[in-house]
């Protein structure tokens, strides 16, 4: 069983918004601070985003003000709503759970599986 599965990619437009959750199984995510990464093709995997077991966020940079990290514990999933999309977000969006993060860096992850983004007309 994989404990962390990612969902909620595709196609989408210039502008247009994604929701991916990435739910998970056999441990206590409330426990845990859990990040999203994607990687683009071409290019070295990037963090995007980490929040706490408490729930504080951090973004990178190109993301912030477009992006939103959530999480539900009771649900043991966590959401990365993507907003104001543009091209350069196309990747493969990996979550993972840390042990912690310091803004949106999320350290020792335990990666999921990855879902496909694209952004393009």
């Amino acid at each position: 069983q994989v404990p962390l599965v990612e969902s909620g990619g595709g196609l989408a437009q210039p502008g247009g918004s994604l929701r991916l959750p990435c739910a998970t199984s056999g441990f206590t995510m409330n426990t845990y601070a859990m990040g999203w990464f994607r990687q683009a093709p071409g290019k070295e995997r990037e963090g995007v985003s980490c929040i706490s077991s408490r729930a504080t966020t951090g973004y990178t940079d190109s993301v912030k003000a477009r992006f939103i990290m959530s999480r539900d514990n009771d649900k043991s999933t966590v959401y990365l709503q993507m907003n104001s999309l543009k091209p350069e977000d196309t990747g493969v969006y990996t979550c993972a759970a840390c042990s912690g993060c310091s803004g949106y860096v999320c350290y020792e992850p335990y990666w999921g599986q990855g879902t496909q983004v694209t952004v393009s007309a």
